[in-house]
């Protein structure tokens, strides 16, 4: 009788020991460009949501299509087991075009380096880079007005603008 009964309940031991393969364990929730005008950038920002718990180590992983062109810009995060939402903003960008979509590929990858979960995005722009200005407007902590931009403390007739070289 113990022996059945041992038999019987060894598949639930061990399913219990796996995660389970149903749910991903995040949930995109947001996906925009940022363009902050004050200090001339722009950057992708991802938002995604935790559905589901993840082993303590674990990282997000992001690459995001370069505008510019070249090499994607990538960045990693750890996932905090008290955070049930994580914020993805890319490195700086330049030459954002209007309407054009952009790829952003996204891995949660456990600390025994298997990859959990992946996710791949289109991010589309209603802005150009030429939005922002050529030099950021403040520098420094205090927001002080940039004496590149603001000769003689006076504001310009007009701000130059960003451009892309290509």
């Amino acid at each position: 009788m113990k022996r059945f009964l041992l038999i019987a309940l060894l598949p639930l031991m061990l399913a219990a020991c796996q995660r389970e393969t149903g749910a991903d364990p995040l949930k995109l929730t947001g996906k925009m460009f940022v363009f902050n005008y004050r200090l001339a950038y722009a950057t992708y920002m991802i938002t995604l949501d935790r559905i589901a718990p993840v082993p303590e180590g674990s990282v997000v992983k992001a690459e995001f299509e370069n505008p510019a062109g070249g090499a994607p810009l990538t960045l990693e995060r750890k996932l905090f087991a008290n955070l049930k939402r994580v914020a993805l903003e890319s490195p700086d960008l330049s030459c954002v075009k209007k309407g054009k979509p952009y790829k952003v590929a996204i891995s949660v990858v456990g600390p025994d380096g298997t990859t959990l979960q992946t996710l791949e995005a289109e991010v589309t722009s209603t802005l150009d880079q030429s939005a922002l200005p050529a030099k950021a407007l403040v520098v420094g902590p205090g927001y002080d007005k940039n004496p590149e931009v603001f000769k003689d403390g006076k504001t310009p007739e007009h701000f130059e603008m960003a451009t892309c070289p290509f």
